[in-house]
């Protein structure tokens, strides 16, 4: 357990400041700060408020996810953050931030990819990841079918979304429904009251010549909308509870059935679910059906786990650190469009050397005697 790296997580790729510990693949800590009720009145993320949101509760979670912990920042294996995907300012934020604590305590700094922490963080509840992992990941922003052989350096997407992704159209239809916002949570709540089978909505991209591993969810919105608005047009009332339930069995419909192709064409016995719409209660439950009618094992980490953390930042850090893979440079910055086949942004040999020598002895192989020593006890004696 000693042995294992201690490491710190920053994640700020949307509207939540996330920051979380692990030691190894055991979750010490996991401080979140949400500026959701500050988007709630614009009915979605407004970049410039989640960029300042995070400016002000940076320092306060950190110093929260340090004391859960019960350990000191000196204590520390690396920084790791979120590099993307996501919004380009609320990123620099984060890796900003991680920049200044990794320098000041001299520590590795690993820049992650949001998508593969999203994967890693399965190791928290389960255990290691099988390699290879398939991983379906859905969220506001992504919907994906993803083949990892290794977290930390292979990551090779089968499919994702050609328009709107899940969780948008979630959103998108909470807007219609008058629900509010997020739509997420409110739609699986209304839709546990509500017939699935009520309204035959469509399901995008499942005919024979469409791809076999993309989404789209883009029709599916539309058709839901217009049918609402033909049912207010002849001045009927809608149904909401039905609406949300067949709408949100034809997204998960879709989800699943992809998924479960897609490790049979691959020869992969199990499945990952993650991402903010895996916390869904019905896709949760449709996917174990299937997983189990096909002999494919389900991982989906609980659901706060499923939502964007530091949790799954601090967890592929980790790993990046226990298989000794290269620190990211000094001049590390925040890319919005981030490939996921790029799960981690390494160096360029520009400050961080990887010789055999390690501040506590843990042989992970990181020495920064470049960092002033005067410097970090100011800050962290």
């Amino acid at each position: 357990m000693a042995d294992e790296p201690l490491v710190l997580g920053i994640e700020t790729s949307c509207d939540e400041t996330g920051v979380g510990i692990v030691r190894g693949t055991t979750l010490l800590a996991d401080a979140v700060a949400s500026s959701v009720d500050e988007h709630a009145r614009f009915g979605g993320v407004v970049p410039e408020v989640a960029s300042r949101a995070h400016l002000e509760a940076m320092v306060p979670t950190i110093d929260r996810a340090l004391k859960d912990a019960g350990v000191s920042a000196r204590d520390l294996d690396g920084v790791a953050v979120t590099a993307g995907p996501g919004l380009a300012g609320a990123l620099l934020v984060g890796v900003s931030a991680a920049k200044a604590y990794a320098y000041a305590l001299g520590k590795p700094l690993y820049g992650v990819n949001h998508l593969a922490s999203h994967i890693c963080v399965d190791q928290l509840e389960h255990g290691p990841l099988p390699e290879p992992t398939m991983a379906l990941l859905v969220s506001g922003g992504h919907s994906s079918l993803l083949l990892s052989g290794d977290i930390t350096s292979d990551v090779r997407p089968l499919g994702a979304t050609i328009d709107d992704a899940a969780g948008e159209a979630f959103d998108k239809i909470a807007r219609v429904l008058d629900l509010g916002f997020p739509g997420g949570p409110v739609i699986d709540r209304y839709a546990r009251e509500g017939d699935p089978d009520a309204i035959a909505f469509p399901r995008g991209l499942t005919g024979p010549r469409d791809p076999a591993y993309d989404f789209s969810f883009s029709g599916l919105k539309t058709a839901v909308a217009r049918w609402i608005e033909a049912k207010r047009a002849a001045g009927e009332e809608v149904p909401v509870r039905d609406v949300a339930a067949s709408f949100q069995e034809a997204v998960v419909d879709v989800l699943t059935r992809k998924a479960v192709r897609a490790c049979k064409d691959e020869g992969v016995d199990h499945l990952m679910i993650g991402g903010g719409v895996a916390a869904n209660s019905r896709l949760r439950a449709l996917a174990q059906t299937r997983c189990e009618a096909a002999g494919i094992r389900l991982r989906v980490p609980r659901p706060k786990l499923c939502t964007d953390n530091g949790a799954m930042v601090a967890a592929l850090g980790a790993e990046m650190v226990a298989r000794n893979r290269p620190a990211s440079g000094w001049d590390l910055s925040a890319d919005s469009s981030l490939p996921v086949t790029d799960p981690h942004v390494p160096g360029n040999g520009n400050g961080h050397d990887h010789g055999n020598s390690h501040g506590r002895g843990h042989g992970h192989g990181h020495s920064h005697d470049h960092v002033h020593e005067t410097a970090k006890e100011n800050l962290y004696s």
